[in-house]
């Protein structure tokens, strides 16, 4: 969408893949360059996420700090989001265009969604600028296929661990952190755990690789960041 075409500007959510800067595709770069204004949801809380990824495109932008509190409580970050919503529209009011950096695809377990809602509900233009997701990312360091022929795919939260599962389907699990103790307990209990692999922090300096999610060592804690991939060895 031609931002020229509207009198107000436009939201995009820019996916910027899950670490690593040359992931970013060349649409995401585009867009960032011709948006005067990027907003990012983790300026200063010194992780190497979205921020760090566009910061070389950030040379003459004004940054809009997007943070939202890391809690369950629906009502705070109910708030939270109709916050940034205010302070996006007040941008999009006065004819700029924003580029809203997420980490991943904007598609995919994404905060951009709630902002997306919030700023299209008012009447302003929205798009998203597809990316690399973690797992697909994940799956690369692997050298796994996540699924072929007519093998199924199921992606979930980390919090799904320990509920319903489909065993003939390959199985991700994003951003498992603090439930990685449980679902390595849970996938050994079901006789899954050799077929199961993780990487943290994918495409970050601190990434970590674990052919065998049973070796992985969880005994310092683990990344929010971390994917888990389960598919039976013998299909690999």
């Amino acid at each position: 969408m031609d931002p020229s075409a509207c009198a107000k500007g436009v939201l995009y959510g820019v996916s910027v893949g899950p670490g690593d800067p040359e992931l970013l595709t060349l649409k995401a770069v585009r867009v960032i360059g011709e948006c005067p204004v990027v907003a990012v949801p983790d300026i200063g809380s010194g992780r190497q996420t979205a921020y760090s990824i566009v910061r070389s495109l950030l040379e003459g932008k004004r940054v809009i700090d997007c943070s939202t509190p890391m809690s369950r409580d629906r009502a705070r970050a109910a708030e939270s989001y109709d916050r940034i919503a205010d302070d996006i529209c007040a941008v999009l009011d006065a004819g700029e265009s924003v580029a809203y950096a997420t980490l991943g695809d904007a598609s995919v377990y994404s905060t951009f969604s709630y902002i997306r809602d919030r700023v299209a509900g008012r009447g302003y233009a929205t798009e998203v600028v597809p990316g690399v997701t973690s797992f697909c990312a994940s799956a690369a360091k692997l050298g796994v296929s996540l699924c072929d022929g007519a093998e199924r795919l199921v992606v979930e939260p980390g919090t799904a661990a320990g509920g319903g599962f489909s065993p003939d389907a390959t199985r991700v699990y994003l951003k498992s952190g603090s439930r990685l103790e449980k679902l390595r307990a849970d996938l050994a209990e079901r006789g899954e755990l050799d077929d199961a692999s993780m990487v943290s922090d994918c495409g970050l300096p601190t990434e970590a690789v674990f052919p065998r999610f049973a070796e992985a060592d969880l005994s310092q804690g683990a990344s929010y960041f971390s994917t888990v991939i389960v598919k039976r060895r013998g299909r690999r």
